[in-house]
């Protein structure tokens, strides 16, 4: 049996009898290592290396910071602005919910923490003024994933690394598409309610109200201006970025808004740890893996066989695109990115696609894979806090991640969309 035949048979067993993805990736990393003969002392290096890195250290950062801010009040201020603004007209808070989840996403850079913050607010709300729980569920947890498309983004830094690319780049080559999702699903929501018959929240819209609660939110919404303002100026890299996100929102939530308390504090920092090694343990077993196959020639395999079914450039990427919107649904998001990486990228760019493209495209995908069972972690989230079933939400989910494909697509097609703002950026501050 050859190295590349055992690594997949053995991945996908374990895959069938449910083990745990990051099991599943080890074990056939080790299975490969053994029959090719390299000494296991490798995965020790592989391990060292997966983390040894300075911008990988953002990623705790940015949890942390995310973590931080929900219980500093900042999520909560960023709702009330998102209600004063889009509550009077037609699914006027499920539009609430959306443009919640793109403020908050701009913060935590996290589809979970993004979902689970803003959905213990909105869901509620929108239950008490006549939506149904599954639609509540369904708006929330397919907005909940703008947190991984805004800047800033851990599964960009995540690709960042992987790739070698620049993460400031690919912060803000993603606001663009993370505002055109946003869009599709405002005006999909639109539509939806216009049939349902949801109602504004029977306010008069108000500038004086708007212009309140964005000063009284002003602390919460200057937090994406530091951050990304900082990396682009020069005056800090995105990993010092994410330790600058976390002592403005400890100075913010003690001294400002005076809500974040010591015990919440502590759990925050629970979390990050558990999140954080779940993550870096993803990181070294895909690694692993995805050296094997770059071993033994698997990208380049690859490569052959799509361009043996077409050369269109297009038809590639609607493949591609389907492909891992399909991983999406069975696979979490940092172990498709770490997975995906080092097979297709090379593909892409023999053909002429821009790294920076390709990742905000595989993050957009990674995006819709949250929201599509079985795997769905914002579903999951949603259907637990709208006390309904993972179906009703699935079936309510289908016209919002339908928009979302859409969007990926007219993403990937024109790249103008994704690479203008960080070309000009880049021609701006060098």
């Amino acid at each position: 049996m050859s190295v590349t035949a055992a690594i997949f048979l053995t991945f996908i067993l374990l895959l069938v009898i449910g083990a745990p993805i990051t099991l599943s990736l080890g074990a056939s990393a080790m299975v490969g290592m053994m029959i090719s003969g390299k000494p296991m002392e490798g995965l020790v290096e592989i391990a060292y290396t997966s983390v040894n890195s300075f911008p990988i250290m953002a990623l705790p950062a940015f949890i942390l910071s995310g973590a931080l801010m929900e219980s500093a009040g900042i999520s909560r201020r960023l709702v009330a602005v998102a209600e004063a603004m889009a509550g009077p007209f037609t699914g006027g808070m499920a539009a609430s919910t959306v443009l919640s989840c793109l403020f908050f996403g701009a913060i935590s850079g996290s589809g979970p923490a993004t979902t689970a913050a803003v959905g213990m607010l909105m869901i509620p709300a929108m239950v008490r003024h006549g939506y149904d729980r599954g639609y509540a569920g369904a708006i929330t947890s397919c907005s909940g994933g703008l947190g991984v498309v805004i800047p800033p983004s851990i599964p960009m830094v995540i690709y960042g690394v992987a790739a070698s690319q620049s993460i400031a780049d690919l912060f803000i080559a993603g606001f663009i598409p993370g505002v055109m999702l946003a869009v599709g699903l405002l005006t999909m929501n639109f539509i939806r309610s216009k049939q349902r018959n949801y109602k504004g929240d029977g306010k008069t819209l108000s500038i004086r109200k708007v212009n309140a609660t964005m000063k009284e939110g002003f602390w919460a919404l200057l937090t994406p201006i530091i951050i990304l303002g900082g990396i682009y100026t020069g005056f800090f890299t995105p990993t010092e970025a994410a330790i600058v996100s976390i002592f403005y929102t400890l100075f913010v939530g003690i001294f400002i808004y005076k809500e974040l308390r010591f015990k919440a504090a502590m759990k925050a920092l629970e979390n990050t740890t558990w999140i954080t090694g779940r993550v870096l343990i993803i990181m070294f077993t895909a690694l692993a893996f995805g050296q094997l196959l770059t071993i033994n020639k698997i990208p380049d395999l690859i490569a052959q066989g799509l361009l043996s079914l077409t050369g269109n450039l297009y038809l590639i990427w609607a493949l591609i695109i389907i492909f891992l919107l399909f991983m999406g649904m069975f696979m979490e998001t940092l172990a498709t990115i770490m997975l995906v990486t080092p097979v297709l990228l090379p593909v892409m760019v023999s053909l002429g696609v821009n790294p920076i493209h390709f990742g905000v495209v595989l993050v957009c995908c990674c995006e819709i894979g949250f929201a599509t069972p079985p795997l769905g972690e914002n579903m999951f989230i949603a259907s637990g806090v709208a006390r309904t079933s993972l179906e009703n939400i699935s079936w309510n989910a289908l016209p919002f991640v339908f928009v979302s494909v859409l969007v990926v697509f007219i993403v990937a097609y024109v790249p103008i969309l994704t690479l203008w703002l960080p070309n000009l950026l880049n021609s701006i501050f060098g």
